[in-house]
């Protein structure tokens, strides 16, 4: 069956009747518990059914919203959070802006297609209309730069030519059917096949929704070329609103940047390369003075007359390394050292370091004190804590051992 939405991908509004409607459930696209409803059929459609790579349609039955549409055979399926009363006369309104994107996409995606063959005999062999951006699968393992500048050009310039764009049906098996670019139909595929003509670029087998001139496309943006699986090529690509949406964004991005950089946008790139080279220079020295510290803080313990058999040590400020060094600094032959890196209030890191036996028997039950995970070997237990708020709890318990280690101290 060809739907309404199919030979009239302009129309927004259409009254029909509904044919049936069962209780069902609906498994939301981004995952999570199903959502309970009724599937809804009925006489004819303006909302388009996902399918040949376009997203479904959304829009109200009455006042009733459509969470989805699915092709069941000759049937497009509704689903709707409420019941509707089979023989009802209902009217039907389209989402308008997000089917006009699609439409926009998907006859964008067949220019591309077949001007990309004709220029270089790239074939497309699937693509992707994405929420953000869209993707062709090129069965070409490189699409040189040149070549993607050449297409661009091309497609724009048929854009401006007006060329117009129709849809035709033919019976499935006319002999026609086999002269047109197709990836094949479905196996459950029944009544008129759609043909979607580009007037002397393309004749393509489609059940999607299309525009009826290539100035309605507006404009087409390749972003460029990303690796796709073995010796294919994914081409990036935005049409007509996306484009200007896209510029827009890039533009508020810009204003921001300028108002931040204090400098006009052709400078920008410069400023943050500066930018960047001063932060590096900054972490280097900060790095280095954080070693200085781990150094002087060792050595002012060991410089004690009695150093004591437990060194505990929280500082907000450091890293592995800076623990790593106190540690090898003084020395764990004889003192047990328990030392945190990290917002008291956040995550952070623990090094627990000192005589073997100690560090083995300590490290899992420091780390499950701390709401933590860590690993250890030859003396020294470290990992990353989620409860820094409880380091006076593992103080403790590390008192405790050396207290009960030496009775009569």
């Amino acid at each position: 069956m060809v739907f309404r939405c199919q030979r009239d991908s302009w129309a927004r509004q259409f009254t029909t009747r509904v044919v049936s409607c069962r209780a069902a459930e609906l498994r939301p696209e981004g995952g999570g518990e199903p959502v309970s409803g009724f599937q809804v059929v009925l006489e004819d459609t303006i909302l388009f059914p996902e399918g040949g790579g376009q997203p479904d349609d959304r829009g109200l039955i009455g006042d009733v919203p459509v969470l989805r549409v699915t092709r069941r055979g000759t049937e497009a399926v509704h689903f709707v959070p409420a019941a509707l009363e089979p023989g009802a006369e209902v009217l039907l309104s389209l989402d308008w802006e997000r089917r006009f994107d699609h439409m926009q996409q998907h006859s964008g995606q067949h220019l591309i297609s077949a001007v990309a063959e004709q220029m270089f005999g790239f074939k497309t062999t699937s693509w992707e209309l994405g929420r953000q951006r869209s993707v062709i699968e090129l069965d070409t393992p490189v699409v040189t730069a040149e070549q993607l500048q050449a297409l661009e050009d091309s497609v724009n310039e048929k854009i401006r030519d007006r060329v117009p764009v129709t849809v035709r049906e033919l019976a499935a098996d006319d002999p026609e059917v086999e002269t047109v670019r197709s990836r094949g139909l479905p196996d459950d595929h029944a009544g008129p096949v759609r043909v979607v003509d580009i007037e002397g670029i393309d004749s393509n087998l489609c059940c999607g929704t299309h525009v009826s001139n290539l100035s309605d496309l507006q404009v087409i943006k390749l972003l460029g070329m990303e690796k796709g699986k073995k010796n294919k090529t994914n081409l990036v690509f935005l049409v007509g609103n996306r484009v200007l949406k896209s510029i827009e964004q890039s533009h508020s991005t810009e204003k921001a940047l300028t108002s931040l950089l204090k400098n006009g946008p052709g400078e920008h790139v410069e400023a943050v390369k500066r930018l960047q080279s001063s932060v590096k220079l900054l972490q280097k020295n900060n790095l280095n003075l954080l070693r200085d510290i781990a150094v002087l803080i060792a050595r002012d313990f060991k410089s004690k007359p009695a150093p004591k058999q437990l060194f505990v040590l929280h500082r907000k400020e450091g890293d592995s390394e800076f623990m790593n060094i106190i540690a090898n600094e003084i020395g764990t032959e004889e003192t047990l050292l328990f030392l945190t890196v990290g917002d008291e209030k956040e995550a952070g890191l623990f090094l627990l370091a000192g005589p073997v036996e100690a560090v083995e028997n300590l490290g899992p039950r420091v780390a499950e004190l701390l709401g933590g995970k860590g690993a250890g070997k030859r003396g020294r237990f470290q990992g990353k804590a989620a409860k820094m708020s409880r380091r006076g709890e593992v103080q403790a318990l590390l008192q405790e051992f050396i207290s009960n280690q030496n009775p009569g101290a």
